[in-house]
């Protein structure tokens, strides 16, 4: 089980989670190894631009919502290069970054569920 799965686990169960990914492909709104909040998320809130903690294809990612699909209750996630992942149900969607090296991402606002927790990881 990678970083990734194990993060989404906890999001999963409640709690906020921070850790540091790595990679690229989200340069430049998240560069590898900065610090990352990611907290529970209602699924029916998301929008376009949004970034989440989701499983696609038995794969998890932090990247972009990149398109909405209301009627069929899922999602498009794709990073921030233009590949695009594919697209997975809302159950699949664990939760939505808060917050990059301690500045909040306000586009989060009111997309979270209450909280257990905070871990720092």
């Amino acid at each position: 089980m990678g970083a990734l799965d194990a993060a989404a686990g906890r999001v999963a169960g409640g709690a906020t989670v921070a850790f540091r990914p790595s990679g690229s492909s989200m340069v430049p709104l998240i560069r590898s190894r900065q610090q990352v909040v990611v907290a529970p998320v209602d699924p029916s809130k998301l929008e376009v631009g949004d970034i989440v903690l989701a499983r696609v294809a038995g794969t998890v990612y932090l990247h972009l919502v990149s398109s909405v699909d209301p009627a069929r209750k899922r999602v498009q996630i794709s990073n921030n290069r233009g590949r695009v992942n594919g697209w997975t149900s809302r159950d699949r969607v664990f939760g939505i970054c808060v917050a990059v090296d301690g500045v909040t991402r306000p586009a989060s606002a009111g997309k979270t569920l209450a909280v257990d927790s905070n871990d720092s990881s």
